[in-house]
């Protein structure tokens, strides 16, 4: 696109200035020439002038009083009816400039100098234009190439958000590019990413919600059903023996289903190196610390991987810095370490302020709810997308405020597809 941008430009700049300079350059041409003609006309004028005068007073021509009227280099010729020509000055040579003026009794006064020098005229003139036609073009690829630049670059990070938000970061950004067309993207995907984020919330709760629900109603109808299998009549002990079977095979069932749910949630998850990413996301954060007059320092064991979506790791963590940066105080701090329990990494996040009160720790990853004045919306989406990766986040800490998002560490077992059941129980 960049390329493109700047190419229009400069074809569009090239063909003003081959426009332009071409009539530019023939006029200047023409204009130097016609300048010594008429320079050259007023000295012949200012000669045949004072010849006439002698001619008036009957007197023979005397070319000694003109003499300082003939340009440098030039010649000057006078003829008359049946008289021999009159010169003085040096041969102009093959290719010379001419003026003839008439005088009294049919003479006539010629003058004629070099063209050489005012070929080198013309000559500096037509380097002249072409030099500012240089300049005009190289005037427009300065232009061209800032314009294009500024045109490309939000272009580009529109287009690097709009992969963010289809790997899951739902974070808006409140960049914008003063271009009326690009700042309408942005609204509209700023928009989109707050409507998906809050979709993806829905989901995990609706999930949540159906399985809490499936299993609660499941067990009480296999706690039912072991109470009939006790039953004094045979018949009925057989049938309560058979329901329970298929209650039993639903149950696996459903527990596969979650299973097979929760796998397609992490199908985009992948081997992360905490090392690297994590100096990136707080590099994104430090100038904004920094602007309020705090810092943030980061420290990561060496060697430490998660399995994790890149985007939704990146907001998880943006949510948590966020976070600490509306409501903390102090140095914020993130560290990654290996888990207590094998085969898990934390990443915790905490500041000095002074932290979260007690009224609002049960509540603080409720969607809508807010001790702040915000949406209520970040803490609640960064523990579903921590979710959505097999991973938890959880408050540790009160005060300070101490977030610990908990990821597995890859394994070979990881497998990037879904296993779907694949014998259906009649139910």
């Amino acid at each position: 696109m960049r390329r493109r941008i700047l190419l229009a430009i400069l074809l569009a700049v090239a063909v003003t200035g081959a426009a332009l300079g071409s009539p530019l350059g023939v006029t200047g041409w023409l204009l130097v020439e016609n300048l010594a003609r008429e320079d050259l006309a007023s000295s012949a004028q200012r000669i045949a002038a004072a010849l006439d005068d002698q001619l008036a007073d009957n007197r023979p021509l005397d070319l000694q009083p003109v003499h300082a009227a003939v340009p440098r280099s030039g010649r000057l010729t006078v003829s008359m009816p049946g008289s021999q020509q009159l010169s003085y000055g040096r041969n102009p040579g093959s290719d010379p400039l001419v003026e003839t003026v008439p005088i009294a009794k049919g003479g006539t006064v010629e003058l004629a100098v070099p063209a050489g020098p005012l070929r080198t005229r013309q000559t500096q003139v037509a380097m002249a234009v072409i030099l500012l036609v240089v300049l005009s073009v190289g005037t427009g690829t300065v232009v061209a190439t800032v314009t294009a630049r500024r045109l490309a670059q939000p272009l580009r990070h529109v287009a690097d958000r709009a992969a963010k938000l289809g790997g899951g970061d739902f974070r808006p950004d409140g960049r914008r590019y003063e271009v009326a067309e690009l700042d309408m993207v942005a609204d509209a995907l700023d928009a989109s990413a707050t409507a998906l984020a809050q979709l993806v919330q829905r989901e995990r709760q609706l999930v949540g919600d159906v399985s809490h629900q499936l299993r609660s109603r499941l067990t009480a109808l296999q706690l039912r059903l072991e109470s009939l299998t006790q039953h004094p009549d045979e018949e009925v002990r057989e049938d309560a023996q058979a329901a329970q079977e298929q209650a039993d095979r639903l149950a696996a069932t459903l527990d596969e289903l979650l299973a097979a749910a929760r796998a397609a949630s992490e199908v985009g998850a992948e081997p992360v190196e905490l090392s690297a990413m994590l100096p990136e996301i707080a590099e994104e954060w430090r100038h904004l610390l920094k602007a309020e007059g705090r810092t943030l320092r980061l420290r990561v064991a060496d060697g430490l991987r998660a399995r994790a979506t890149p985007a939704r790791l990146r907001e998880v963590v943006g949510v948590l810095l966020d976070n600490a940066l509306r409501h903390g105080d102090g140095a914020v701090t993130v560290t990654a370490r290996r888990g207590e329990a094998d085969g898990t990494v934390v990443v915790e996040v905490h500041d000095g302020g002074s932290g979260v009160p007690d009224e609002l720790v049960p509540h603080i990853f409720e969607r809508g709810f807010s001790g702040g004045g915000s949406t209520g919306v970040g803490l609640s989406l960064a523990r579903a997308l921590a979710e959505a990766d097999g991973g938890r986040l959880e408050l540790s800490v009160k005060r300070p405020a101490t977030f610990s998002l908990f990821l597995r560490v890859p394994s070979p077992a990881d497998v990037a597809g879904v296993s779907w059941p694949a014998e259906r129980v009649p139910r």
